[in-house]
């Protein structure tokens, strides 16, 4: 049941957000104002006077950001990305997410992410979900408790990715029904997506999809398969015309770095009716996994210069997983803004780490968070003093291996059970080059 609180400031933003949309950058100006006499957290009031500062420049592409979001997207949509997202997951969710990191003295994540199924239609180079089984699966009991165990915690962000989420898209929309105070997103290659889906993620408005491409139609058919570029644009433009949050989830590797990073490509998908781009670069996970696909050093630093610049430029919320490092401390996972639970149960630190000590369907969310490697997690996080160095694998593999073998934690993948050396050893050599150029950046930012 819904605090007091949090009813009454839900009706609140509900009120506020019906003024807004009248004139919408004539009114946000009135209500951030408002906003700043409420708001009790400096961290709150540092938004909002940035908000603020954003409103007052015409031509600031954050300023056109939200005029894309209040024109592009559809009412209950946008209402519920504020809502749910922005007031449930920001900020009253917060307090109880400090209160339980306390209490229980673990970490305690802003979101969950997790495999509906293992299942995919696709096969794609370098992605260990093509290589793994189709069969495992949580089913809608399962994620049900997940989440409900998730929002005593404060949890109220929740990710799919598999596999291919989208082959259960009937219970995914059912679990986003159920739990209307939750915002979703899904990571989709977007190839089922159809009218009637998009329509349905329109009325229950708390899903939001992150699509998968890899460049344009060569790069991304490289990796996805033939015609899968034309099903995306074509999945793109139905959303478009709903009015759906979405955006676009690129993986950045050897062979498509130069074409991802340049502003073709960015405007190009703003265009689509992206909102946001999430880069991720390509991790050697599976034992057959090519190491000649990883990004080298300059083509990581490459990405570190054009996101910076494009945030400045391009009405779009962007993201870098790796790069973005010195703005959270470094690395996010094990808990401490998110975890990852796999489709057979299995609670992992992160998409990209396949250890674990306990598989969700025998534990409760806190005990998951509660076992060996999220506690070596947090018993070691930062990894580095260089937070352009954030990650225990591809940044600081040693780290990594010695906190799985302190854990005694066990490989989570179904086939191949690699050895976290076997993992680590493939790193060796990327993280001692990357740890040269991270050294220049960070001094010459510090």
């Amino acid at each position: 049941m819904k605090s007091v609180k949090s009813l009454l400031s839900s009706a609140v933003l509900k009120e506020g957000l019906k003024y807004i949309e009248k004139e919408p950058m004539k009114n946000l100006p009135k209500l951030l104002n408002w906003a700043d006499k409420l708001a009790s957290k400096d961290y709150h009031k540092n938004i909002i006077n940035h908000l603020k500062n954003i409103c007052n420049k015409e031509d600031n592409n954050w300023n056109i950001f939200i005029k894309r979001f209040f024109k592009e997207l559809n009412p209950n949509v946008r209402n519920k990305a504020v809502t749910n997202f922005f007031l449930n997951s920001a900020i009253l969710g917060l307090p109880i997410r400090d209160k339980k990191k306390q209490e229980y003295n673990c970490n305690v994540p802003w979101a969950i992410l997790m495999d509906p199924t293992s299942a995919c239609n696709l096969n794609c180079t370098g992605c260990w979900a093509s290589e793994y089984g189709q069969h495992a699966s949580l089913d809608n009991d399962q994620i049900d408790k997940i989440i409900t165990e998730g929002k005593e915690l404060g949890i109220y962000m929740y990710i799919f990715s598999g596999g291919e989420p989208l082959v259960r898209k009937d219970d995914l929309i059912k679990i986003a029904q159920k739990h209307d105070d939750c915002m979703f997103l899904a990571f989709t290659n977007a190839t089922l997506i159809d009218e009637n889906f998009a329509k349905e993620l329109a009325e229950v408005g708390n899903f939001a999809l992150a699509i998968s491409v890899e460049g344009f139609e060569e790069e991304t058919d490289m990796r996805r398969g033939k015609g899968t570029y034309q099903k995306v644009m074509a999945a793109m433009d139905l959303l478009k015309k709903e009015g759906i949050l979405f955006g676009f989830s690129t993986c950045y590797h050897s062979k498509n770095t130069e074409v991802i990073g340049s502003d073709e490509y960015v405007d190009f998908l703003i265009d689509k009716g992206c909102m946001f781009g999430w880069y991720f670069t390509y991790i050697p996970i599976g034992k057959d996994a090519s190491i000649n696909l990883l990004a080298t050093p300059d083509q990581r630093e490459y990405m570190y210069h054009k996101v910076r610049k494009m945030r400045q430029e391009k009405p779009i919320f962007m993201l870098d997983f790796w790069n973005d490092g010195e703005y959270v401390n470094g690395c996010i996972a094990g808990g401490r803004i998110y975890l990852h639970i796999n489709a057979n149960g299995d609670v992992e630190p992160c998409a990209f780490i396949h250890y674990s000590n306990v598989n969700i369907k025998n534990v409760s969310l806190i005990e998951a968070l509660r076992s060996p490697l999220f506690l070596q997690y947090k018993e070691n996080q930062p990894f580095n003093k260089n937070h352009l160095r954030p990650c225990p694998l591809l940044d600081n593999p040693d780290k990594l291996k010695e906190m799985v073998e302190k854990s005694s934690a066990y490989s989570t993948q179904p086939i191949d059970k690699e050895s976290v050396n076997d993992l680590t050893d493939k790193c060796q050599d990327i993280s001692k080059k990357w740890a040269d150029t991270a050294k220049e950046l960070y001094n010459k930012d510090s």
